[in-house]
């Protein structure tokens, strides 16, 4: 089977089959064949990076709270299976130490929310230390749309490559992404034209399309010339750009 030029990341491991940034989300995307993954980080109260996507616990465990109100050990016994699809065991909140020991991706999107100046310095320095000990420096990317993720990641960890998050044209992505040296582009799939493309990908810029669900979209933007799809179905992703 050829493998497609447009590279695949399944979107919070594969969150259309599985609960979303869970272990079972990830072995999920990997049963594919599918090798990169994307998924959202916050800091626990003890400051271990724990793998969820809202700074609250109410979405996915039914839970109260801050995600950072709570202990490591104990966000790792929440049960996150709230949203999404129906799964038949208790899927808890991951450590990220967890995960880089456990899924064999070639690459990780590793996404961390907007922070103030103190936690977007400790998140980042927490993520190169823990690439570092698993020897992943070369097999992560940091992304975000925070400012100040961008600086801290610019400033204090320069050896992480370091990616924008881009979901709203009103700033221009293309200046942003080189004004704090981002080698990743990771764009709103509806602000993926071919002109902002090929402009991103001239200026050296890795262009990774998000979320991108229907066959026809995946196949469209596969034709564009994007790099990659980041997609809640990477089995379906799979499928189609290999047809």
């Amino acid at each position: 089977m050829d493998t497609p030029k447009t590279l695949i990341y399944g979107h919070r491991g594969a969150k259309g089959e599985a609960p979303e940034n869970t272990l079972a989300s990830f072995q999920r995307c990997l049963e594919h064949g599918v090798r990169r993954c994307e998924l959202d980080l916050h800091l626990s109260r003890d400051g271990e990076l724990m793998v969820i996507h809202d700074p609250t616990l109410k979405r996915t465990t039914g839970r109260r709270g801050k995600v950072v109100e709570h202990e490591a050990s104990a966000l790792a016994t929440y049960d996150a299976r709230s949203s999404g699809p129906a799964w038949p065991q208790p899927c808890p909140i991951p450590r990220l130490d967890e995960l880089f020991e456990q899924c064999a991706f070639d690459h990780w999107q590793l996404e961390v929310k907007s922070a103030s100046r103190v936690r977007a310095a400790r998140t980042v320095q927490a993520i190169q230390a823990l690439a570092e000990r698993h020897g992943l420096l070369d097999k992560v990317t940091v992304t975000s749309s925070s400012r100040e993720v961008l600086r801290a990641l610019n400033e204090l960890t320069p050896d992480l490559s370091r990616g924008l998050v881009a979901e709203y044209a009103w700033l221009d992505p293309l200046k942003v992404a080189r004004h704090y040296g981002c080698d990743l582009l990771a764009l709103n799939w509806t602000l993926c034209t071919p002109e902002r493309l090929q402009k991103a990908q001239r200026q050296g810029l890795h262009v990774s399309v998000w979320t991108v669900n229907e066959p026809a979209l995946m196949r469209r933007l596969a034709d564009f010339g994007v790099d990659s799809l980041i997609t809640d179905f990477p089995g379906l992703a799979v499928k189609t750009l290999n047809a």
